[in-house]
């Protein structure tokens, strides 16, 4: 498998005439014409093709969703893809200036690109590119693959307990998937809907407790004690393809052990390398590829450490990454790939396999642009009816907005602050915690809020708010404890996601210190008040991964507070002090 720079990603922008912005030998010219049916027109190349979507949350229509202005990289991934954003970002793949890319990969002129090009995604628009790429280059040489978060984030998904999800999966022709909100339903649940996926849900890291096998709970394989199929062995063509399944190995840590209580999680590195091993010694596959939910940095490490994989397609952090990222390990080199999030990109990957090996590929990530695609007829009506039922729920509106609300960022998002300043006007608190997700789409100014876009901020099985009593220590060790997860220096140790979003207070953050000495001056906004290790403060939140919290679901509290505030006019985000980030370009 040849090299790949940096600059080797594959666009192409048939109905603007523009021209690819690479020229190299992995870039792959398109057949262009003015017609809109030849927008996703590739150039044929190789004879095996996977396409990859991951992180849709849940997200049928199509939708809007900016960027990161802040996604800091630091120790040996800083100023690497994906910690690169705005002008910065489009400096590095030299795509200044191209207005269709500036608003795929970027947060900049977000505003003004959003009114002229309108939504991205929308699961009636993949359809119609799926179906287009995998028909043109054969469906027996082509697969499908979801890389998880797809069951999760909207209110009809958390209505029909993800399966309005499983049926578009199933329409689209999804042919490998993997999981990590999907488990936030309840085992029961999560079992009856990969019984009626189409597609193989795998994972490799993913147990049944010794225990609970003891005690009658089912393994796929009882001698292995794995919960689900580990891989799968597909033909495609004359070819032969391992695919290996990786879940979010921190679930039962990031979300709650209690609906799924018989399964255990981790990333599980030896166990990978022992799979990749057996598979290339018995199974002698063309090519391995590892279907992943890990997130990037991890990602990039687990390629680092294990030997024997070509490709790891990932998803979880929402990094849309323009381009396949070769990872230097002791017996080659493995590329990392991500596919954004919320429908907005696809990617296309084309492999040239030849003698038992990949000769070389082209590697494509596709943005949906909603304006320029035609809706699949069957994939509109599925969503329709989908929708129907909750139909006047949905579309209630709530208030109005004269401003971005948007969630995706290190740190608060508007829709974050939103939310914390909810929960502390009604919870009437002093501070306010909200997790740092990175769902959740974004309402442009001038639109009005619906039940519908806040229900894509919220919609999760343990939504419940909380108003309790905590010591300016705890709430110490509460940011300390998440800007470990999210800075800690060793990719193993992230587990993907934002800083908790905070309300009522500020804070000065290095992320570059140690465990524990991340976070200083604590300051009650509204006072100007440091805040005490050993007295006590009024603190909402909502989301508890232990024990189930007895207020209302989060939505109802938001409802209640958008009611009163009726128009979003002005908006104090609060944003802690960073230190130590001058001149990374994780950051605006």
């Amino acid at each position: 498998m040849s090299k790949l720079s940096r600059r080797e990603f594959v666009y192409m922008m048939a109905v603007l005439g523009a021209a690819p912005v690479f020229a190299n030998s992995h870039t792959r010219m398109t057949d262009t014409t003015n017609k809109l049916e030849d927008y996703y027109k590739l150039k044929p190349f190789g004879n095996a093709r996977f396409l990859h979507m991951t992180d849709s949350h849940a997200q049928l229509l199509p939708v809007y969703f900016r960027e990161p202005s802040v996604n800091l990289g630091f120790y040996g991934n800083f100023g690497k893809p994906p910690h690169i954003v705005g002008e910065k970002l489009l400096d590095y793949y030299g795509i200044k200036g191209n207005k269709r890319l500036e608003y795929a990969y970027s947060c900049v002129n977000f505003e003004e690109h959003a009114k002229v090009m309108g939504r991205t995604g929308g699961f009636a628009q993949i359809k119609t590119v799926v179906d287009y790429l995998r028909d043109s280059f054969g469906k027996d040489k082509t697969l499908m693959l979801d890389g998880g978060d797809t069951w999760q984030g909207s209110a009809t998904a958390l209505y029909t307990r993800g399966k309005d999800m499983v049926g578009a999966m199933n329409l689209l022709g999804v042919d490998v998937a993997v999981g990590h909100w999907e488990f936030t339903y309840k085992a029961e649940e999560v079992l009856e809907n990969v019984k009626a996926l189409n597609a193989e849900f795998l994972a490799q890291n993913v147990f049944v407790k010794e225990t609970s096998m003891m005690n009658g709970i089912e393994a796929f394989d009882e001698d292995t004690g794995h919960a689900f199929k580990p891989y799968t062995i597909k033909k495609m063509g004359n070819a032969r393809v391992a695919i290996i399944g990786q879940a979010f190995p921190y679930t039962t840590i990031a979300n709650p052990q209690r609906f799924i209580p018989d399964w255990t999680f981790g990333i599980k590195e030896d166990s990978m390398q022992e799979i990749v091993d057996m598979i290339r010694e018995t199974e002698k596959p063309d090519a391995v590829i590892v279907l992943s939910h890990n997130g990037f940095d991890t990602d990039k490490k687990m390629a680092e450490v294990c030997t024997g994989i070509d490709f790891i397609m990932g998803g979880h952090t929402h990094d849309g990454v323009p381009e396949a990222v070769p990872v230097k390990n002791p017996d080659g080199t493995t590329y990392v790939c991500n596919a954004g999030s919320n429908g907005k990109f696809l990617n296309v990957l084309d492999l040239d396999i030849q003698n038992g090996k990949i000769k070389d590929f082209k590697f494509t990530l596709l943005p949906i642009f909603s304006d320029l695609i035609p809706e699949d007829k069957d994939m509109k009506k599925y969503i329709e009816d989908q929708r129907l039922p909750f139909l006047k729920e949905l579309t209630r509106e709530i208030a109005t907005t004269e401003m971005t609300l948007f969630r995706r960022g290190n740190f608060n998002g508007s829709w974050d602050q939103i939310i914390c300043d909810a929960l502390l006007e009604v919870k009437e608190a002093q501070i306010s915690l909200s997790p740092g997700f990175r769902w959740g789409t974004s309402v442009m100014p001038g639109q009005a809020i619906t039940f519908d876009d806040l229900m894509t901020q919220t919609a999760m099985t343990y939504p419940e708010t909380y108003a309790r009593d905590m010591s300016g220590t705890d709430i110490k060790l509460i940011l300390e404890d998440v800007a470990d997860n999210l800075f800690n220096e060793d990719p193993f140790y992230q587990q993907g996601g934002d800083m908790v979003r905070t309300g009522g207070i500020s804070y000065k953050i290095n992320p570059k210190s140690k465990m524990g000495e991340r976070i200083t001056d604590i300051v009650l906004t509204k006072t100007g008040m440091k805040i005490e290790a050993n007295k006590s403060y009024k603190v909402a939140g909502w989301s508890t991964v232990g024990a189930q919290s007895e207020g209302e679901p989060v939505w109802e509290t938001v409802e209640t507070y958008l009611k009163n505030v009726k128009h979003i006019s002005k908006l104090k985000v609060d944003t802690p002090d960073i230190i130590g980030v001058a001149g990374n370009p994780g950051i605006i």
